[in-house]
């Protein structure tokens, strides 16, 4: 992200070099003067809320005053035609670092019960700016669909006791030989094996087999504590989209195994903060010994669950009956299925099957059910009082109902948790059975997204945006290939492998707006899975994402991605860095998260306007990007950047 001078940028590559050089110390200089006078209004108002705020306000406004006079320094070197300096390789103790999850630190802020374990960036202290080096022992992922089943034991953070004691629901039935990890198709679960799962989950559902699951209306599964993906490379296969999220985890990460595999995760726990995603966004959530106590915290868990989950949606929880949990004594503990029944019936869902250790709920599809099931409630009990009545005698008088919460469509992005039902009210109440077959298109549906996002959505708009993206694809088939997206990529030495595989499979969307590059990948038949990431102060488009079936996450550039090092094969910016130009962020702080969120030869696709590129690959050699500028010919400002993150070997 940029600082103040980012838009100046373009204006001034034009003029000669004398007159740059002096422009830029003008505005630079006027630029200093405005950042280093005494505090804002706004600041001041910020900090007079509370004496409790001043050290983060006055650390935030510190960081700003030292990032303007970095991001000063280099653009007038920049602007002088001087050769920035490349960031320093950080130690061995950052191979695995991932920013905004200090335990520790979190802990001396004074957090527990668990909120120190959650993400926490307003903790996070300032490091050394340093580009991240892979392991010692990391090789380059093998090519998808070999590397879903097959990884280098190097390239992930555990060890071989950790992966075969883990308690996750996946009995792992592999090979451990040398650097190699082997994943079997048929895991096995407490079943059968997967596949037996997954039947058995279709079954409950009423379906004859899982192939049918879209037929219900099951295309997006939020996947919680995923174990190492085992179930969610099987809905892949299903041409379903998982998307795991499991806690983070210093060593023997579920999300990092699931990456490394090539399969939709990220960090997510959300045990005191909401996840980044708008209410009614999964058709299914699944939690299969995924060790949470669903009931404490006045079960804010468990609305949480039913927030992110659609009308019409499904819980499955695979848990041990017999396994007595929670805090009473021995003879009044209950099975956590049972507690999540209980649960269930004052949120509106349903006990439809139970086969084994399996439970499946299903949320109701109509809305009118919450404010009904106040009534029943309370007229069971005073069957003589009116309606009215009733709903006062229950906002004075009941302590075991769990109210509506006002939010309409709110957009989350790590909010606390809420202990109210979310999401009635929403425009986007719409069962997941009565979806279009592709869900999110529609005339119908898009005027839905318009009103929630205060935005018409003309069809228009969005069938233009769905072809400019089908022809940028293609155009960046021309121009990369082979280097990227080649259906048949070869290095000295490896066999032809045949279509489909490809170089690329874990791609990151960072300003994916409708999601069409996404669309376009999967109209190509490319073995692509994309994480559509939509920026907080944006349009926000990613309910239209997750309604469209696709992965897809609200974020903030100005903080770090929830992911391990070297989890993603290519980038892509589409105007990123001019949306981000007014923000208060560092354009250099940017780039090293890109950096350190992409594996080694991944690459960055990076579409902005001509200035704008410049700067970027001025930042992009400071990461020790190999870059190149792609002029379009097509007669406007618009340019590509293609970099190549090197193989930083020791």
């Amino acid at each position: 992200m940029t600082s103040p001078w980012y838009k100046t940028l373009s204006s001034v590559f034009g003029l000669r070099p004398r007159i740059k050089g002096l422009l830029f110390f003008i505005l630079g200089f006027v630029a200093l003067l405005t950042i280093l006078s005494p505090l804002t209004s706004t600041s001041y108002e910020a900090s007079s809320t509370g004496s409790t705020r001043v050290p983060n306000i006055y650390s935030n406004y510190r960081r700003i005053k030292e990032q303007a006079a970095v991001d000063y320094l280099d653009l007038r070197s920049l602007s002088l035609g001087t050769s920035l300096k490349e960031f320093p390789l950080c130690g061995k103790e950052r191979e695995s670092y991932v920013p905004c999850y200090n335990v520790t630190g979190n802990l001396l802020a004074g957090l527990q019960e668990g909120d120190e374990l959650d993400r926490h960036c307003e903790f996070e202290r300032e490091k050394e700016r340093c580009v991240v080096r892979p392991p010692r022992d990391y090789k380059i992922p093998l090519r998808w669909p070999l590397g879903r089943d097959i990884i280098w034991s190097g390239n992930v953070k555990i060890t071989k006791d950790q992966f075969l004691s883990s308690g996750t629901v996946t009995t792992r039935l592999m090979l451990l030989e040398e650097n190699q990890i082997t994943f079997h198709s048929e895991d096995g679960l407490i079943f059968d094996g997967v596949k037996d799962y997954a039947r058995q989950i279709a079954e409950m559902i009423g379906l004859g087999s899982d192939t049918e699951f879209a037929q219900a209306g099951v295309r997006t599964v939020l996947d919680i504590g995923c174990g190492f993906g085992s179930f969610g490379a099987h809905l892949v296969s299903l041409k379903l989209m998982p998307i795991c999220i499991a806690k983070y985890e210093a060593t023997g990460s579920q999300v990092q195994l699931a990456l490394e595999r090539g399969l939709p995760a990220m960090i997510g726990n959300f045990f005191s903060k909401q996840l980044p995603y708008p209410s009614l966004s999964f058709d299914m959530v699944h939690c299969a010994q995924c060790g949470i106590t669903w009931d404490i915290k006045d079960a804010m868990l468990l609305l949480e669950v039913d927030r992110v989950m659609k009308p019409g949606g499904y819980f499955v929880l695979t848990s041990p009956t017999n396994k007595a949990q929670g805090n009473l004594p021995d003879t009044k503990k209950t099975s956590i299925s049972t507690r999540v029944n209980e649960l269930s019936k004052k949120i509106c869902w349903s006990l439809t099957a139970q086969q084994d250790e399996s439970f499946l709920w299903q949320k109701t599809a109509d809305s009118n059910c919450y404010s009904s099931r106040t009534s029943v409630v309370i007229k069971s009990v005073y069957p003589c009082l009116s309606s009215t009545d009733a709903i006062l005698f229950l906002v004075h008088s009941s302590q075991d109902s769990i109210p509506l919460c006002k939010d309409g469509d709110s957009v989350p992005y790590y909010h606390p948790l809420v202990p109210c039902i979310s999401g009635t009210t929403s425009k986007r109440w719409i069962p997941i059975q009565n979806r279009s077959a592709v869900a999110g298109t529609t005339s119908a549906e898009l005027e839905i997204h318009g009103k929630y996002l205060f935005h018409c959505v003309k069809p228009e708009e969005f069938s233009e945006d769905t072809q400019v993206w089908r022809s940028a694809l293609k155009n960046y088939w021309s121009l990369l290939t082979p280097l990227i997206f080649s259906d048949h990529p070869k290095r000295p030495g490896d066999e032809d492998p045949l279509p489909p595989f490809n170089m690329i499979r874990n791609v990151m969307d960072m300003n994916a707006r409708f999601g069409n590059l996404n669309s376009a990948l999967l109209e190509q038949g490319k073995s692509a899975w994309v994480m559509n990431v939509v920026p907080v102060n944006a349009r926000n488009t990613l309910p239209i994402i997750l309604d469209r079936g696709f992965a897809g996450v609200l974020h903030d550039w100005c903080e770090p991605f929830p992911t391990y090092p070297r989890t993603y094969d290519m980038l892509h910016a589409n105007e990123l860095l001019t949306h981000l130009s007014s923000e208060r962020c560092s354009l250099m702080d940017l780039f090293l998260e890109m950096d350190r969120i992409l594996r080694p030869e991944g690459w960055v696709v990076i579409s902005d306007k001509l200035g704008v590129i410049e700067l970027a690959r001025a930042m992009a050699t400071r990461v020790r990007w190999e870059a190149r500028v792609i002029d379009l010919q097509d007669g406007s400002d618009q340019r590509l950047l293609v970099c190549q993150k090197p193989f930083l070997k020791k």
